[in-house]
């Protein structure tokens, strides 16, 4: 397979791509990520999603680049990263009680060329109380996470429904990769190891 690069620093979508068993190295991308005015949440995520992908492949020319952005959105609004232990818990008292959507796009560039997905889950959280709010903020987790929260983490005892995609939830939607994987001819269990016994 060509060598794949992932176009972003985020451990979470580090250990998705291995999880399906993928090799690749990370190379971050230097973007700006501020929302134009009047941008659709979703075109802000799946142009993120590109411009990551792009920048890196721009610099790697014979290498495919994975690129992912992640937002929560709340009545149409980008809940990005809090600035603070404040701003955390502000949004988690936005998201209590709340269904948000979380937009996840991943994008494939190679040269100049570059496919793109998008993916809406919706996720419902349940009433939560200011004392578990505060205690979750304390714990350092929403810090560095879209909307204040992880799922895959502590903040995972919130989540009172999800309709869509978990993993594109976590930060990359595995079935929409493996698929651009696919198109451009990099099938991912090609690179799924075989076990003794099925190559006998």
């Amino acid at each position: 397979m060509t060598s794949l690069i992932l176009a972003s620093a985020s451990p979470r979508r580090a250990q998705l791509l291995e999880q399906i068993g993928l090799t690749f190295r990370v190379q971050p991308a230097d973007i700006n990520e501020s929302v134009l005015a009047g941008e659709p949440a979703e075109h802000y995520v799946e142009r993120l999603a590109r411009g990551k992908a792009q920048r890196v492949a721009s610099q790697n020319p014979n290498c495919l680049v994975l690129g992912s952005d992640t937002s929560v959105v709340l009545n149409g609004e980008v809940l990005g990263k809090p600035g603070s232990e404040a701003e955390a818990q502000a949004m988690l008292l936005r998201l209590s009680g709340q269904t948000h959507q979380v937009m996840t796009a991943v994008a494939l560039a190679q040269g100049e060329h570059c496919q793109s997905s998008l993916v809406v889950t919706n996720v419902r959280f349940r009433v939560l109380s200011e004392s578990e709010i505060t205690t979750y903020v304390a714990s350092g987790e929403p810090m560095d996470k879209a909307g204040g929260y992880g799922i895959q983490g502590l903040g995972g005892i919130f989540v009172s429904e999800l309709k869509g995609s978990y993993s594109a939830v976590v930060g990359l939607p595995l079935q929409e990769t493996a698929g651009l994987l696919a198109e451009a001819g990099h099938p991912v269990w090609h690179s799924w190891p075989c076990s003794k016994e099925s190559q006998i």
